[in-house]
Parts: C-alpha cells; sequence; structure tokens
C-alpha cells in the first residue's frame, strides 16, 4: 500500500529524524516547514506558515499524503497563547487536507508537560504526578497547550474517519538548529564554553534531580516509535510514552559528559545554578569562539535553549516514564542514553556546531 508522509516541523529534533527513518522505510516524505531545511536526502520540501490557512492550501495542494505527523510547536508568552497558536496550527493542517480525503492516520508528538504541567505551572505544588508517568493518568486541571492540540486531532478525526496516536516523549535528545528545547545541544554548547574558559561544568539543577532516577528520549527512538505505531492497526488511536529505555541519576552520567569534553565535573552542591544565568553573558564569547574554531552557527541563542534546560533540570521530583503500553503491544525499540548523548556530541563536532 501507498505510504506518503506530510512530517510537519521538518525542521526540528523530532521531525528531522522521523524524516530520515521514513526515508529508510520506503516511504515518499513531504517536510513542511517555514523555511524547510535540505540536507534530509529524498524529503520533499513543503514551505507554508501554519497560522495562515490560506497559504497552507496553497502550499499542500499537491500533497495528499495517508499520513500526517506533527512535529510542530511554537512558544508564546502565556498559555492562553499558547492554546490558542499551537491549537491552531494543528486545527490549519488538517482543514487544509481535509477536502483531499487521503489521510489515513494522524500522529502528534507532545511530551511530558502532559503530566507535569505547562510552562507557567511546571512541576509546581499541586500539578505534581505520581512516577513512573502512565499514560492511563488523567489530564490536569489546568490549562495546557498539549491537551488543546490532542482535541484537534480528535475532532478531526471523528470528522474525517482517521486514526490517530498521540506519542509524549521525554526530554529530546537529537541534533536541530534554532529549536526551543534542546538540552543536548545546550549541554554540548555549555561544556564548550567550560572548556575554553577553564571554567567547571557545574550542575545547574536540583537535588532532586541529580539524586534520583530519570531518562530522556532519544529523536531516533521517538522516530522508530512513530514508525512502528503508524504501520500497527492495534497500536491505533491511544497515547504512546516514548522514552529510550534505560533509566540514569544524574549524578552518575554528568561526569561521564565532561569527560567526553575533557573538563571538570562539578555536582549538586546545595544551590541550584541556572544555566540561563550562567550563559546569559557569553554570546559575545561564542561569536569568538565560533570565529577562531571555524563554527558555522555563531549564534549561541540558535544552539543552546538554557531555560528549557533549567526547567528539566531544576525539577523537584524525579521523573521516570512507564512504557508497557507499547511493549505489551509489541514495540521493543531501545536506546543507550549514554550513546545518545555521545552520538549527539559527534554529531556537532563533525558538522562544526562546536570545536
Amino acid at each position: 500500500m501507498n505510504k506518503t508522509a506530510l512530517v510537519v516541523g521538518a525542521s526540528g529534533i523530532a521531525g528531522s529524524n522521523l524524516a530520515t527513518v521514513l526515508i529508510d522505510n520506503g516511504w515518499e516524505v513531504h517536510g513542511l516547514a517555514r523555511k524547510p531545511q535540505q540536507d534530509v536526502p529524498g524529503v520533499r520540501p513543503v514551505a507554508a506558515d501554519l497560522l495562515d490557512p490560506a497559504n497552507l492550501e496553497a502550499a499542500l495542494a499537491g500533497v495528499a499524503p495517508t499520513n500526517v505527523f506533527i512535529t510542530a510547536w511554537l512558544r508564546q508568552d502565556t498559555e492562553v497563547e499558547n492554546i490558542r497558536v499551537n491549537g491552531a496550527m494543528v486545527r490549519n493542517v488538517l482543514t487544509a487536507l481535509s477536502p483531499k480525503k487521503s489521510v489515513r492516520h494522524v500522529a502528534l508528538v507532545t511530551g511530558l508537560k502532559h503530566y507535569l504541567g505547562p510552562f507557567e505551572a511546571y512541576a509546581s505544588a499541586g500539578t505534581l504526578p505520581e512516577t513512573p508517568l502512565r499514560e492511563e493518568q488523567p489530564r490536569l486541571p489546568i490549562e495546557n497547550f498539549y491537551y488543546a492540540q490532542e482535541d484537534e486531532v480528535y475532532a478531526a478525526a471523528a470528522r474525517d474517519g482517521f486514526s490517530w496516536n498521540v506519542h509524549r516523549p521525554h526530554t529530546l535528545i537529537g541534533k536541530a538548529v534554532g529549536n526551543a528545547m534542546n538540552m543536548g545541544t545546550t549541554l554540548a554548547v555549555y561544556a564548550s564554553i567550560c572548556k575554553e574558559t577553564g571554567r567547571p561544568f557545574q550542575w545547574p539543577g536540583s537535588e532532586a534531580q541529580w539524586k534520583g532516577l530519570s531518562d530522556v528520549t532519544d529523536a531516533r527512538q521517538l522516530a522508530r516509535q512513530l514508525v512502528w505505531a503508524a504501520d500497527t492497526p492495534a497500536a491505533h488511536n491511544m497515547a504512546f510514552n516514548i522514552v529510550n529505555g534505560d533509566v540514569f541519576r544524574w549524578q552518575w552520567l554528568w561526569g561521564r559528559l565532561a569527560n567526553w569534553f575533557g573538563v571538570e565535573a562539578a555536582g549538586f552542591d546545595g544551590t541550584i545554578h541556572p544555566l540561563e544565568a550562567a550563559m546569559q553573558a557569553d554570546q559575545a564569547l561564542w561569536r569568538d569562539m565560533a570565529q577562531r574554531h571555524g563554527l558555522v552557527e555563531a549564534d549561541l541563542g540558535r544552539l543552546a535553549s538554557a531555560w528549557h534546560t533549567d526547567l528539566d533540570l531544576g525539577r523537584p521530583i524525579e521523573v521516570m516514564t512507564d512504557m508497557a503500553r507499547s511493549r505489551k503491544l509489541g514495540f521493543t525499540g531501545y536506546q543507550s542514553t549514554e550513546e545518545s548523548f555521545f552520538d549527539l556530541f559527534a554529531q556537532l563536532r563533525d558538522e562544526r556546531l562546536i570545536p
């Protein structure tokens, strides 16, 4: 059966890795973004603004996908605006495709803020869930743009008769430039600055995160689950958590990351040291490093998302994720977290994004 994918947000961490896996599995792939990148061979770029229905309809005029993978979002100043903007993005793309009657399945990528709360109330008193996080846990009684995105998918599925999945990764580890949530690259940039200046590689987060169990999601692992679920009818019409499949403690991993860069690791010392504050004066330093080391991206803000890394590493609870639902249905993907970071660091160095 013909399988044609539209990857919405194809330039991001999730979308670009998904596009590669789909191509490798023989899919025809269209990659939609405001400014599509051309670095994934075989992907047909679609330039469109998800908030402009007329522009979106015109851009998709010649595209009739069987599967839609939605990995895009835009950060706004308030959760009310996050709901308005990100809900509209999902609604607009599915509305533009509705007359074609080609879509058989839609996958939406959200994340663990489904359980931990939105940016304005992230992992705060009154919203802390039991861990490990499980898909059957109810929505929190607060506004959350992930819920708005889900509701748009459910409404369109009822209208057009397609099946759906929601995929909830933990912190995504993978390469993307200009991404708003990018812990792996943020830590790589921070370690590179530490090496350049002789600063210690200081743990920035909470004691609970330093000592507690955690997990993350390699973007390649997310892509594997997305393709598996799309191809597995028994898995349709449900939500799945997706993480690497191992657990770790940051107090174990932090020194290993430091060793990769040859810098001194400094652990939790009783105080949170936010990366956003530690790196706020490093723009000029990074521009100088880029010039001296021949790096291809001199804008620190396009590589590091310190604010989001601070959110993740500053949480007051340990966070790990249960994957029993997809395991029971046959998803066997696994990824070593240590290798997730090391593979990313090597890729960033090979592509001259870090020295």
